[in-house]
């Protein structure tokens, strides 16, 4: 975690010199001023970003749907706390009742947990369709890339990305987050692609690119 810290810090030495203030209604999304009334930056993370400390963006699926209550809120809150302890602020993301957070309380954190698979998982494609229903939603890596990169969080810290399915070639199942890796200015630090996946496509994927 001190290694993303420091990666930060790299990465944004001009936001520590000139900090802006990062108010939801500062946020330019998809629409500017108009979406701002659907996102929620924790009073945590605005103070950070408006001070140029560093901050961390975490997913939210792996809580929802990689593990069961109540292992999966202990990992989230000792994920957050190594963050801390490191010096950077976390930042978990996820839809609730229909908006955006980024930055979670510890109440909000065990709603996530308890609900488990009854939210949705929620990738690129899916975040319009979540905050139009006042859903709650999990976001995926791709969509914990998009959305931070709104919120103005250039360093985002997660387990493994997604990749293409085994059978793929067939299937066309490939993840959403190998074309957000490609297309949105967010540093992803994580332990590589998915072991469950094929590895040996991606790597073939990669040197045809």
């Amino acid at each position: 975690m001190q290694r993303v810290v420091r990666l930060v810090q790299h990465l944004a030495p001009a936001a520590a010199e000139h900090p802006q203030p990062p108010s939801s209604a500062s946020v330019e999304g998809p629409s500017g001023a108009a979406f701002a009334r659907y996102l929620r930056i924790s009073p945590e993370v605005s103070a950070a970003l408006t001070a140029g400390r560093a901050v961390v963006a975490l997913e939210s699926t792996i809580i929802s749907h990689g593990m069961a209550y109540p292992a999966n809120l202990d990992t989230a809150m000792r994920v957050e706390a190594a963050a801390r302890a490191a010096g950077a602020v976390p930042a978990t993301i996820a839809i609730l009742n229909g908006l955006i957070h980024i930055g979670l309380t510890a109440t909000q954190l065990e709603l996530l947990a308890k609900e488990g698979p009854r939210c949705s998982k929620c990738s690129r494609r899916d975040l319009g369709l979540i905050v139009a229903r006042r859903g709650n939603g999990a976001t995926t890596v791709a969509a914990t890339m998009l959305l931070a990169s709104w919120a103005g969080i250039p360093i985002f810290a997660t387990g493994g990305v997604g990749g293409v399915h085994r059978g793929g070639e067939l299937s066309m199942d490939v993840s959403a987050d190998l074309t957000e890796l490609g297309r949105t200015p967010v540093a992803v630090v994580c332990a590589g692609v998915k072991s469950i996946l094929s590895v040996g496509a991606l790597q073939h994927t990669r040197t045809v690119r």
